[in-house]
């Protein structure tokens, strides 16, 4: 059994972003010569997340409107996290995204459903964050 580790890196400009990234873990697939397998991608920060859906726009609004209902950033007071920092509700919204995925590799691609594409969700941005791909199999 073959396994391959690379960390990704990512600086957002705003605080709240969702990034594409299923063509950066396509490269890892790559660059791994792994054939069949698993290959798991995780968030290696607690205030962001990586997750699965559709890549469309408005879909990535609802989610910023959704997750602002659920976990307002403001007032920072709300939060009793929130002592000397303010990102009491990107740990929330953290939670609620989810932190890893799990995809199948299948003849050297990866085994995701029509429409599916992966995704960096970032809840308290504007520095480096990592994300870890992690590919094992043949």
């Amino acid at each position: 059994m073959k396994s391959y580790r690379k960390e990704l890196w990512f600086e957002t400009i705003k605080r709240r972003e969702y990034i594409n990234i299923t063509r950066d873990v396509e490269q890892c697939l790559y660059e791994s010569r792994i054939k069949e397998g698993l290959l798991l991608c995780n968030a290696m920060h607690i205030t962001a997340s990586v997750f699965i859906n559709d890549d469309e726009s408005g879909l990535h609004h609802d989610f910023e409107v959704w997750l602002e209902k659920l976990a307002p950033e403001k007032p920072h007071s709300q939060y009793k996290h929130n002592g000397f920092e303010d990102n009491g509700d990107a740990h929330l919204k953290r939670s609620v995204m989810g932190r890893e995925v799990v995809v199948a590799v299948t003849n050297g691609k990866l085994d995701l459903g029509p429409w599916e594409q992966i995704f960096y969700g970032e809840f308290d941005g504007k520095r480096r964050k990592r994300v870890l791909v992690k590919i094992i199999g043949e």
